[in-house]
């Protein structure tokens, strides 16, 4: 996995800096970042129409369609930065180790200017790595330290053989992750080599992260829809798109709170506390049974072995939709599709595969995936979010192929 990958070593973010600075004191205009094919840091001015006070214009991943130029003004940059600090019981050093061009990208740079601290770049011209990370974990210099991760770096780094990899995890004061669903044994294993691991929930049209391990930060609101789609108020809100800022159907205004509308599915518990139960549109009605694609990828990720999943429904003539799970092996392999689940004949495979496959035909009965396609890894978008699209096109190829 090449998250954010350089070709010519660490970014230089000083302009971004600079720039960021300037916006942020309303002295300049919106930024918006980006890299080129080259690898080297393009910072960029937007005008943002209606929007005196705007500071940065972040796209979104564009895991389900094409990315949303999202603006984010300085009074929310300020309220997520403050909101993040109060949570994290401080303020530091961060290290990035995501694409600066997204949202926690820029975050990391935003919170060090609000802290006055200075942020180290790691080096991924290699892609990310273990070694990489050490090494940029090492050159931080303030006593208090944080820095950003998806699940799959995560993973990677809890993988690495080097003593020196979980030491350096171990001296952060906070480590957020997000852009994806930890896994409950990631998270687990986490803990257990005493990381300072926090789950957040959020996304650009939130500054990033609002909601931390089920908790909203201070200024934040949650509540659920009658449809069951979480809702985020408060001071972190995005002032909306570029291309629609006056769209009321994602950001609406209600008793002086502006709130934006997500398509993720979500509970809320007595105390408050947020469970995400997967994306709106997860719903697979299969044969007219209605299957949770959340729910299956959880139990695909509970057998050994897997080490991650990803469940969509794909055209079928014969249920409406099939089940179909594009799976992530531990320990790699090649590109391979499971006997009788619309495999093309001769399709490589192995013996663990077949085992894991009866063992869901045991668990899950109806609800099993029809296709799978197992990979040394999911498809994954720069910014480390799964590329939905992306293999919902090979699973969909493979189902329809049987």
């Amino acid at each position: 996995m090449n998250i954010g990958r350089q070709n010519i070593g660490p970014l230089d973010i000083e302009p971004a800096l600079t720039a960021l600075a300037a916006a942020l004191r309303g002295e300049g205009p919106a930024v918006e970042l980006s890299v080129n094919p080259d690898g080297e840091l393009v910072v960029g001015h937007t005008e943002t129409p209606g929007c005196d006070d705007a500071v940065a214009v972040v796209r979104t991943s564009g895991s389900t369609g094409a990315p949303k130029a999202t603006v984010l003004t300085v009074e929310a940059l300020a309220a997520s930065s403050m909101a993040t600090a109060l949570a994290l019981q401080g303020e530091g050093q961060w290290l990035l180790a995501l694409p600066v061009q997204f949202v926690a990208g820029v975050q990391v740079l935003v919170r060090s200017l609000f802290a006055g601290t200075r942020p180290w770049v790691m080096d991924m011209s290699g892609g990310f790595t273990p070694a990489a990370f050490t090494a940029g974990a090492l050159e931080l210099t303030d006593p208090i330290r944080f820095t950003s991760l998806v699940p799959t770096q995560l993973q990677r780094l809890l993988e690495s053989p080097s003593p020196d990899t979980l030491a350096v995890l171990r001296r952060f004061d906070g480590i957020l992750l997000g852009g994806a669903p930890a896994s409950h044994a990631l998270l687990t294993a986490a803990r257990e080599a005493g990381l300072k691991v926090i789950t957040t929930y959020g996304s650009a049209e939130t500054c990033g992260g609002c909601v931390y391990d089920g908790v909203p930060l201070t200024g934040v609101e949650v509540r659920i829809a009658e449809d069951g789609r979480i809702l985020l108020g408060g001071d972190t809100i995005a002032a909306g798109y570029l291309d629609a800022p006056e769209s009321t159907d994602t950001f609406y205004e209600e008793d002086g709170v502006r709130w934006y509308r997500t398509n993720d599915l979500g509970t809320l518990d007595a105390d408050g506390r947020l469970t995400i139960l997967g994306r709106a549109d997860d719903v697979i009605i299969t044969g007219g049974v209605k299957v949770s694609a959340a729910h299956v990828q959880q139990e695909l990720e509970k057998s050994d072995g897997v080490a991650a999943a990803f469940v969509a429904g794909v055209p079928s003539a014969e249920w409406g939709q099939a089940v179909a799970a594009y799976v992530a092996l531990a320990g790699g392999g090649t590109d391979s599709a499971v006997p009788g689940t619309g495999a093309a004949e001769g399709s490589p495979t192995g013996d663990h595969a077949v085992v894991l496959e009866h063992e869901w035909h045991q668990r899950l009965g109806l609800l099993a995936p029809k296709t799978i396609l197992a990979a040394p890894e999911l498809l994954m978008l720069p910014n480390g979010k799964p590329d939905r699209l992306a293999m919902i096109e090979r699973l969909n190829a493979l189902h329809q192929g049987k």
